[in-house]
């Protein structure tokens, strides 16, 4: 005989005996079920409401969080930035590079001519000049005297002014010989000037500087040189200073002038090879200019010597 079965030993399911057979147990059932349920959804409400929390934290915090990043990484950006620089200095100092020259010279040759006259044998001499003081009806010029020598003399050749298509009648006012600085006087108003370079800081041996001329495509041309000694006398650097760049502004990055180019100053007495003076700006207000506040502002006493 076999085993009794004691889900159906006494003739019952198993189904009969979990099923109430009453509404009373009916309903205790269903209240199981119930209470079940509740406590289960008790239970995922009380997580869902813990991870709404974090994620609420989490999101009224990432905007505070998301600007102090953004914050930190531009400052790291901006010392990262100062370092390099600090790094090139020395080399910027050695040697300009093509877009920081075009840029120098797009800024600087608004104010600077090309001069075309000639010499005392009748020959043509050529240099550049550029703008150090303009009102609404005239406008002064600095340049070498060396260039425009000839228009000393009474009669003189005549002094054109060009750039580019322009051209301009200049009369010769004054002149230093010992300096070889001539100021020149156009009839024709409002152009843009050069500013002097500050006194503070000086320049010093090593220094770049740039010497601009008015004749060129772009209007005008630039060369680049290191200052090799600076006394009274004048600055002596190693720029390349053609004829045409002669009477033209030596200038610091910024475009501001620190002198006059010439290819005749030599207050050693002699020339040098591939080396050359320029006038220091404020001589020319010794004579050829009156600087009131160290700023140009009107011719000095007409004629020279």
């Amino acid at each position: 005989m076999s085993a009794r079965d004691p889900f159906i030993g006494d003739g019952m399911t198993w189904r009969e005996r979990l099923v109430p057979r009453t509404v009373l147990g009916m309903a205790v059932l269903i209240l199981a079920f119930a209470v079940g349920a509740a406590f289960s959804g008790v239970v995922f409400y009380s997580y869902y409401q813990f991870r709404k929390d974090k994620s609420d934290a989490y999101i009224k915090n990432f905007n505070s969080r998301y600007s102090t990043a953004q914050k930190t990484i531009q400052a790291e950006t901006n010392n990262a930035k100062a370092e390099i620089q600090k790094q090139l200095e020395p080399i910027q100092k050695v040697q300009a590079q093509g877009q920081q020259l075009a840029d120098l010279l797009k800024n600087v040759q608004p104010s600077v001519w090309f001069v075309r006259t000639l010499d005392e044998q009748g020959q043509p001499s050529v240099g550049s000049a550029f703008v150090v003081a303009s009102d609404s009806n005239q406008s002064l010029l600095l340049t070498s005297l060396a260039a425009v020598r000839a228009a000393t003399h009474n009669p003189g050749p005549p002094i054109t002014l060009e750039k580019g298509d322009q051209q301009l009648k200049a009369t010769l006012w004054t002149w230093q010989d010992e300096r070889d600085l001539a100021l020149l006087i156009a009839q024709k108003g409002s152009l843009p000037k050069l500013d002097f370079a500050p006194r503070d800081p000086a320049l010093k041996t090593g220094d770049h500087l740039f010497a601009i001329s008015g004749l060129g495509a772009a209007g005008g041309s630039i060369t680049q040189g290191t200052v090799a000694d600076v006394s009274g006398s004048g600055i002596q650097h190693d720029a390349a200073i053609g004829p045409a760049f002669q009477g033209g502004p030596l200038v610091n990055a910024k475009g501001q002038v620190w002198a006059v180019a010439s290819r005749a100053y030599s207050p050693v007495g002699f020339t040098t090879d591939s080396v050359f003076f320029g006038i220091p700006i404020r001589t020319a207000c010794d004579k050829v200019l009156k600087c009131p506040n160290d700023v140009a502002g009107s011719p000095g006493s007409k004629g020279g010597g």
